[in-house]
């Protein structure tokens, strides 16, 4: 998948296909698909690692080189263990405090993160199977886009067309974010058979307390 064949896919589902018309320049469709890409990044992030140096005696790792960030996932110190050994972790900003008894001593520290995935006019980052979804996302915020351009502007289909426009585009962002919100809940459980959650989870018949 490249960025020219996703915008391809986002103006079949737009009936704007016509290249001596379009509707929607290139520029604007490349925007909602932008959009439509980092909405899909925050359900399910690209999969990284990364080696980061800890400084001895200190529990807090800098972590701001991680670019595109999203979520972290696990840390691993000391790397090399077998089984690996995860540690209890907090966040503030692009500072990874260490919670657990293990006390940095300047050797590195592995972190799982999620990141936003890429669409360039080259690659993709996006599995092939979740395209479809990622389409749909771009052509319900273009319709919506459109639609809020065209409110009081003098226009040939007139003001049926804008209510149709919005209402399609409303339809396929509720279907975009409930597709986004599948992917989360499956990514939740896939990353917390993993490793030890950093958090204590919330239970209505489980008292966590010791």
């Amino acid at each position: 998948m490249t960025l020219s064949l996703m915008r391809t896919n986002v103006r079949r589902d737009l009936h704007d296909e016509d290249a001596a018309n379009y509707r929607w320049t290139d520029a604007v469709l490349d925007r909602h698909i932008g959009h439509a890409v980092t909405d899909f990044s925050y359900a399910l992030p690209l999969e990284a690692t990364s080696t980061v140096a800890t400084t001895s005696g200190s529990r807090d790792i800098d972590i701001a080189s991680l670019a595109d960030r999203v979520e972290i996932e696990a840390v691993e110190y000391k790397v090399g263990n077998f089984p690996p050994t995860y540690q209890r972790f907090s966040l503030w900003k692009d500072t990874l405090t260490i919670l657990s008894d293990a006390l940095p001593d300047s050797s590195s520290a592995k972190i799982y993160y999620g990141k936003l995935h890429t669409l360039d006019v080259s690659s993709s980052t996006i599995p092939q199977r979740y395209t479809d979804i990622v389409a749909l996302g771009a052509a319900a915020y273009a319709l919506l886009e459109w639609a809020s351009f065209a409110v009081n502007r003098v226009n040939v289909a007139g003001a049926e067309a804008v209510r149709q426009y919005r209402a399609q585009g409303n339809d396929m962002l509720d279907r975009f974010r409930k597709e986004l919100k599948k992917l989360g809940r499956q990514n939740r459980v896939r990353v917390r058979q993993v490793y030890t959650p950093a958090t204590t989870p919330s239970s209505k018949s489980t008292d966590w307390r010791p």
